[in-house]
């Protein structure tokens, strides 16, 4: 009630005004006429006996046009026109009615044309004044002077939005940007100043407070870029979420945030066939093995709202389960899925799991993961990631399933540890069982994943939060990272075209120092590193390398239909050799020998060194181009 008498009487002033003015342009008219001096009594006498008639019919006209359905506040060029419009009317019907009433006064022909100039003026120049004073009324007053980064779309929203901010706490005061073509320009009165090389300089020269960046679709490596110069300038700097976010709703300061990791560490946004994707996956019984880790779970999530017939989800942990199955249940009311708890070694299990369901298509995630806990556990790291491999792999052969995707990792290339050195393995079973089956075998390899379960960013995380310091092995390391979504698209994608025997290389980018990521950490999470928080290298850990590779010498890459999936070439192997060792693999495990257990993966995969001394080494490797 309270909102419709303000808006009533909002209405009446502004109806009120524009009244007030219709005398005065009328009258006005013809002051000017007479050239702004003493106007004679018998023209003044007529024209201000018929006044009264003037603002009845010119008044019916602004009610008629709507003038008052508009904001003042929001004035703009509709509003110019419907003044226009409603000025233009009124004219009309005066005249009409001057001449069929046939007034014995004389109305010189300029003036109708002067008060329609007058009026629309000072209709129109009220509205922007009035528009103009809650724009910049916060220059008076005590705000934020604001440098914005990017002078494109959402630069512009954002100089827009802040500008007519009800609150009219920050003022934007310059723009920079790196197209030459904008440079020396405005936008809405504020002056793209610089490029982005010039932040610095221009902080101190224009005296500003906080720098906004609205460049939503920058790289990692462009964002990398702006922030390291931002941060030259010690002051606050925020920014706009990515381009996708924005493509759901218009640009609005609500939407900044502080810079987070995965801008400086994502990449571009993956454009996918979702419809081929879709239709691949539509109605088909999916499996996905360790469907509550971090790989795992997003590919629950990717794939659910496709409408597969069924979702299969196993994990051998109770808690990651659970949460994956809550989270489906609430997200996806709708999807037909089963979460079980099962561990991919449980032979028994997993062949009852494939009878009970029939899966068109597995996605096989399960793996322990943690390099230096496994390097001391061989054991449990080959019974999980090899043989749970080649149980998992031969129950899809016996039950034909249509796709089998392997995801591995950069670590089994040239692998440096166990963990790795299992990863390789287990890509070995699948190229291998290809070539004696009709499922299609297709590997999936990429890097780091941010922020996934035993990484590096949650062990900062915990580590400042603690107070620090933050531990690096090396000032030199260096690891590809991927964002857990894109990640787990991308392996959806390389499923959909993988026609069998494939190696997927995804394109990770360029490398990231581990001690870039940390000193980031630090500063993103409002710290001075060596003030605050500190960084130590502790040295590298066994089995650790500096750089990570994502494929071998002789696996020349080759491109695909996406830019970012990179196919390699595969190795054959002897079978006969592979299904030995994997036999003498199980007495092992079964024995609880270790030692044997290490000495067989070394034999399966020669490129690892280990500390086991083994006599015998086996060529099992002939390289083949894989179309």
């Amino acid at each position: 009630m309270f909102t419709q008498v303000l808006r009533w009487r909002n209405r009446l002033t502004a109806f009120l005004f524009d009244t007030a003015m219709i005398p005065v342009a009328w009258l006005g008219a013809y002051w000017i006429f007479f050239n702004l001096r003493r106007i004679p009594a018998d023209i003044i006498q007529p024209a201000v006996l018929w006044i009264l008639p003037f603002i009845f019919l010119q008044a019916s006209m602004f009610w008629l046009f709507g003038l008052y359905r508009g904001v003042w506040r929001f004035a703009s060029i509709p509003d110019l026109t419907r003044i226009t419009k409603a000025v233009i009317m009124g004219v009309i019907s005066i005249l009409l009615i001057f001449y069929l009433a046939r007034f014995p006064f004389a109305l010189p022909r300029v003036v109708p044309v002067l008060y329609s100039l007058l009026l629309i003026g000072s209709l129109a120049g009220a509205r922007v004044t009035f528009r103009w004073l809650k724009d910049y009324r916060h220059f008076f007053r005590d705000c934020q002077r604001v440098l914005i980064v990017g002078a494109g779309y959402a630069g512009e929203g954002l100089v827009r939005d802040l500008l007519r901010h009800d609150n009219h706490l920050y003022q934007p005061v310059i723009l920079v940007d790196d197209n030459p073509f904008k440079l020396g320009r405005d936008i809405h009165g504020v002056r793209i100043a610089g490029k982005f090389d010039d932040i610095p300089d221009l902080v101190k020269y224009y005296d500003i407070d906080l720098i906004l960046i609205a460049i939503p679709s920058a790289s990692s490596a462009e964002m990398r870029h702006v922030v390291t110069i931002c941060e030259q300038t010690k002051i606050v700097f925020r920014t706009l979420p990515g381009i996708s976010d924005l493509a759901k709703g218009r640009v609005d300061i609500k939407l900044l945030r502080d810079v987070s990791l995965e801008d400086l560490l994502g990449r571009d946004q993956v454009q996918l066939d979702w419809f081929a994707i879709g239709k691949d996956l539509q109605n088909k019984t999916i499996v996905v093995s360790g469907g509550g880790g971090s790989i795992g779970s997003e590919l629950c999530r990717q794939i659910a709202p496709l409408g597969p017939k069924q979702l299969i989800i196993i994990d051998n942990s109770e808690y990651n389960l659970y949460c994956i199955d809550m989270e489906l249940k609430k997200k996806f009311p709708n999807l037909i899925f089963q979460s079980l708890l099962l561990d991919v070694t449980d032979r028994v299990g997993v062949h009852h799991v494939f009878d009970t369901h029939r899966p068109d298509t597995v996605f096989h995630a399960a793996a322990y993961k943690h390099v230096p806990l496994l390097e001391q556990q061989g054991r449990v790291a080959i019974h999980n990631n090899v043989l749970g491999t080649n149980v998992l792999a031969n129950a899809a052969v016996e039950y034909h399933v249509n796709k089998f995707v392997l995801i591995s990792t950069d670590k089994a290339v040239n692998p440096a540890n166990l963990m790795g050195a299992t990863k390789r393995a287990a890509e070995i079973i699948c190229q291998n069982l290809q070539k004696h089956a009709i499922t299609n075998f297709i590997t999936v390899r990429f890097g780091n994943v941010l922020d996934s379960a035993g990484s590096v960013v949650p062990l900062f995380r915990k580590q400042i939060q603690a107070g620090g310091p933050l531990t690096v092995t090396h000032p030199e390391i260096t690891r590809y990272f991927m964002s857990i979504p894109e990640a787990s698209q991308l392996i959806v994608q390389a499923g959909l075209f993988g026609q069998g025997g494939e190696i997927f290389v995804l394109d990770m980018g360029e490398p990231i120092k581990i001690s870039y990521l940390a000193e980031q950490m630090i500063k993103l999470a409002g710290k001075k590193l060596g003030h605050d928080i500190d960084i130590i290298y502790t040295g590298l850990r066994p089995g650790e390398k500096l750089y990570e590779e994502l494929f071998y010498g002789h696996e020349e890459l080759h491109p695909t239909i996406h830019n970012k999936v990179l196919l390699a070439n595969a190795s054959n192997v002897d079978k006969n050799l592979l299904v030995n060792i994997l036999e003498r693999m199980e007495k092992a495990y079964n024995h609880g020998d270790e030692h044997v257990l290490c000495e067989l993966l070394s034999q399966l995969v020669p490129e690892y060194k280990n500390n086991f001394n083994h006599s015998t080494e086996t060529k099992l490797y002939s390289v083949t181009a894989t179309s």
